[in-house]
């Protein structure tokens, strides 16, 4: 049994290696240039997601606020659209779940502001709905994808596409570059900038 299980876990990293390996760098430093910007801007950055991607997304924000003050540097003014269930239940109750990120955006975001889309697929109609009215609102957008990209990909300004159709992976990857993310920022930022 344990022979099994460890083939099966090597099997897995070997495969995660292999997505992370084909993660393109320079998709990734843009992302990383998008939250500086937005950094010394003060922009908004909203994030979401559905499922996994959705505590993705909470991990996120709290990473850009939390992650950096208790280093000492200003936070970024970041917020996930996932995390307010009472707001997200109202609206999905009387317009539908494909309204929840788009309403709340609709009432928050100011040009210049930022939205990051976690999503496997790329096809999710919240998502899909959140990028179309981000780019009609002049928002700044960016896609953490995988599966191709899906609809996403065509809607975002800057695209990381994880080389996967396995939601494990792809979730992995952009919990990597959430991590990797802080990690740039307080290093960029270190000093108060």
């Amino acid at each position: 049994m344990g022979t099994e299980s460890r083939a099966f876990a090597e099997r897995y990293f070997g495969e995660l290696k292999r997505v992370i390996d084909g993660t393109p760098a320079e998709q990734v430093g843009r992302v990383l240039d998008v939250l500086l910007r937005a950094h010394r801007e003060g922009r908004q950055v909203f994030v979401l997601g559905n499922g996994g991607s959705a505590a993705t997304a909470s991990h996120m924000a709290s990473d850009l606020v939390w992650g950096l003050s208790r280093k000492g540097i200003r936070p970024m003014r970041a917020v996930a659209l996932t995390d307010n269930v009472a707001l997200m239940t109202s609206i999905a109750n009387d317009e539908g779940f494909g309204s929840i990120f788009t309403r709340q955006l609709e009432a928050l975001a100011e040009p210049g502001d930022v939205v990051v889309a976690i999503t496997g697929s790329g096809n999710s109609e919240n998502v899909v709905r959140a990028l179309e009215a981000a780019r009609a609102r002049g928002l700044v957008t960016v896609g953490l994808l995988g599966m191709g990209g899906g609809k996403a990909k065509d809607l975002v300004d800057v695209a990381v596409l994880v080389g996967s159709d396995d939601y494990g992976p792809i979730e992995d990857v952009h919990m990597v570059i959430d991590h990797l993310a802080l990690a740039f920022l307080r290093v960029a930022l270190a000093g108060g900038g």
